[in-house]
């Protein structure tokens, strides 16, 4: 991993992006980490902007804390439910 102290960083944005493929640079302010760029490979933008949204990370975390372990059902025993209200009724 590299640093950059931000008031040394004076080249353009895609030289450190090129950096950045190989390993992860880290733009510092007075020592202190305010930035990274980090090499993604087989992310979409999608995946990518909810992975970082503390919105959308809070209610995940939201989620996982409501359901304790053991209180929920397995995948095996939704697909049952939900075929179950597939079929037609007569």
């Amino acid at each position: 991993m590299k640093t950059v102290e931000i008031s040394e960083a004076t080249g353009p944005l895609s030289e450190y992006a090129e950096q950045a493929h190989q390993e992860a640079l880290v733009v510092t302010a007075g020592g202190k980490p305010v930035a990274a760029l980090v090499p993604i490979e087989d992310v979409d933008l999608e995946s990518l902007s909810l992975g970082t949204n503390p919105d959308f990370l809070g209610l995940i975390e939201t989620s996982r804390a409501r359901c304790r372990p053991g209180a929920g059902i397995s995948t095996d025993e939704m697909r049952k439910r939900l075929a179950a209200r597939r079929q037609p009724v007569r």
